[in-house]
C-alpha cells in the first residue's frame, strides 16, 4: 500500500475509512523542503511495505496548516501513531529508523 497523500478538506474523512478498515494509522507530518522528512519517509517505506495492516497519511503542513494546528505540531517531522480504536499511543519528532517504528508497532500490539 502506498502513503495515502491527506488534503485538509478529507482528512477526517480519510482518517475515519482508514480506522473503520481496521488499520492501525501512521499520521507523517512533514514539507516538501524539509530533508529529515524524506529520511522519516524513508524509514516508514519499509514499515508500510511489511504491515498491511498499517495505513501512512503523509500530510504536508505547508498545504494542510490547520491539521498540524490541531495536532500542535512543531517541529518536523512528527509522526503519531493510532490504534484501531482512533487512540494515540506513540507520538515522536525527528527521525527514527524503521527497526525502532517496528519496535513501537509490536510493543502497541498493532
Amino acid at each position: 500500500m502506498a502513503f495515502i497523500e491527506v488534503e485538509e478538506e478529507r482528512f477526517e474523512q480519510t482518517m475515519s475509512e482508514e480506522i473503520a478498515k481496521g488499520q492501525t494509522v501512521i499520521l507523517k507530518f512533514g514539507a516538501e523542503w524539509c530533508d529529515p522528512c524524506h529520511a522519516l519517509e524513508c524509514e516508514l517505506e519499509d514499515i508500510d511495505e511489511d504491515h498491511e495492516n498499517v495505513s501512512i497519511l503523509d500530510i504536508d503542513t505547508d498545504e494542510c496548516a490547520a491539521i498540524a494546528e490541531h495536532y500542535g505540531i512543531h517541529q518536523l517531522p512528527t509522526m503519531m501513531i493510532f490504534n484501531t480504536n482512533n487512540v494515540m499511543v506513540h507520538t515522536s519528532e525527528g527521525v527514527m529508523l524503521a527497526q525502532d517504528i517496528e519496535q513501537i508497532l509490536e510493543d502497541t500490539k498493532v
